[in-house]
C-alpha cells in the first residue's frame, strides 16, 4: 500500500460537476493498493497518516484535529521502467482495492479523524492548494 500525503489549505474532489468531498487546512491523501495488501496494512497506513508529523510545529493531524481528504489512486503503482507507457500490473483490481481504501477511511474515522473522500472508480477532478509544499510518500 502506498499513500501520498500533502498538506493543503484546501482540496476538493468533483465528480460529474458535483463536489463529493472537500476540506480546508488539512491533508490530501492519495491511496494506492497492490495485490498483497491486507486489512492490517490499511489500518497501519491509517495510523501512519493520522500520526504523521507533517504539519506546522512538527504536529500531526491527530494533534490538531486536521481534516483528511482520501482519494483512491491506482496510478501510484504505475511502472514506467520499460518505455513511456505505464504498466498498471502492480495495482490491485477494484474489487480488491476498494474495500482496503474503505478500511483506511474507517480506521481514520475510528481514530477521531474528520474524513472526506472521493468516489472509488469514478473520473474525479481533484483540486488542491498545497501548503509548503509538503508532500510525503508513505509505503506499507
Amino acid at each position: 500500500m502506498r499513500a501520498v500525503v500533502q498538506t493543503v489549505s484546501r482540496a476538493t474532489v468533483t465528480v460529474d460537476d458535483e463536489v463529493v468531498g472537500g476540506i480546508e487546512d488539512g491533508l490530501l491523501v492519495l491511496v494506492g493498493v497492490t495485490h498483497d495488501d491486507t486489512v492490517d496494512d490499511s489500518r497501519a497506513m491509517a495510523r501512519k497518516i493520522w500520526e504523521l508529523r507533517i504539519l506546522d510545529g512538527d504536529r500531526s493531524a491527530s494533534d490538531v484535529g486536521a481534516p483528511i481528504l482520501v482519494v483512491s489512486q491506482f496510478t501510484l503503482y504505475g511502472d514506467t521502467r520499460k518505455g513511456r507507457r505505464p504498466s498498471w500490473g502492480a495495482a490491485a483490481p477494484g474489487p480488491v482495492a476498494e474495500p482496503l481504501v474503505d478500511e483506511v477511511v474507517a480506521a481514520l474515522r475510528s481514530s477521531g479523524a474528520e474524513v472526506q473522500t472521493g468516489r472509488f472508480g469514478a473520473m474525479m477532478l481533484v483540486s488542491s492548494v498545497n501548503v509548503g509544499p509538503r508532500t510525503i510518500l508513505l509505503e506499507r
